[in-house]
């Protein structure tokens, strides 16, 4: 470790050892924020690996029935079926703190058309299969919205705990074993001192005593 470049004074010493204090203070609320923040980063990668299961069996499922489907129906029904959105959808963004980090919140309303009914296709020319493949479809959106929003999370998050990271090994590793190192300094320079002037005032009461002597 490095001796910092003071004058070693008590003064000094006292301002160091102020400094060392709240070095070892930021220390451990730096790595309380860093454990934190990887709990929660641990959380949203779970979370994520569950919903992008889901939103893949959705997509898989309404594959397989558009697949399905499109084998028995005309191409012009199939057309007309995905041509008319049942819902409209309204995005808005926000944001929230997670241990001083800020991360997006989409807050999504899904409005359904009045004027649509529940499918705009006839049943006489579609399939069930047509129904199904459109539900699962439909559900898809919500999935992916809550994934862009985690993922996003989870990449500031990330970006976050290495920051802190950083800081923590700063203090850890640099900061705090030099203020140390250089408090010691400080200490054992002014024992020395302390011992010289006692030895060199020891000195002078015996020359005075031999003066009063003679």
């Amino acid at each position: 470790m490095a001796i910092l470049n003071v004058t070693p004074t008590r003064m000094e010493l006292s301002r160091l050892r102020k400094r060392l204090g709240t070095a070892t203070r930021g220390h451990k609320l730096l790595k309380d924020k860093q454990d934190e923040l990887v709990r929660q980063f641990i959380q949203m990668v779970k979370k994520n690996q569950t919903l992008r299961k889901e939103m893949e069996q959705a997509l898989y499922q309404g594959m397989e029935g558009y697949v399905l489907a499109s084998s028995s129906i005309p191409d012009h029904v199939l057309q007309e079926a995905f041509a008319i959105p049942l819902n409209t959808v309204s995005l808005d963004v926000q944001s929230k703190s997670i241990m001083n980090t800020e991360v997006p919140v989409l807050n999504t309303m899904f409005k359904e058309e009045t004027d649509v009914d529940d499918f705009s296709y006839g049943f006489m020319s579609t399939t069930s299969e047509l129904d199904v493949s459109l539900g699962h479809l439909e559900s898809i959106l919500p999935l992916m919205l809550q994934l862009a929003e985690i993922e996003k999370t989870c990449q500031l998050i990330g970006k976050e705990i290495e920051s802190t990271k950083r800081r923590v090994n700063a203090l850890e590793y640099l900061t705090i074993p030099n203020l140390t190192d250089t408090i010691q300094y400080i200490e054992n320079t002014l024992d020395e001192n302390e011992r010289g002037n006692v030895t060199r005032l020891m000195k002078v009461i015996d020359i005075l005593e031999a003066e009063t002597e003679e």
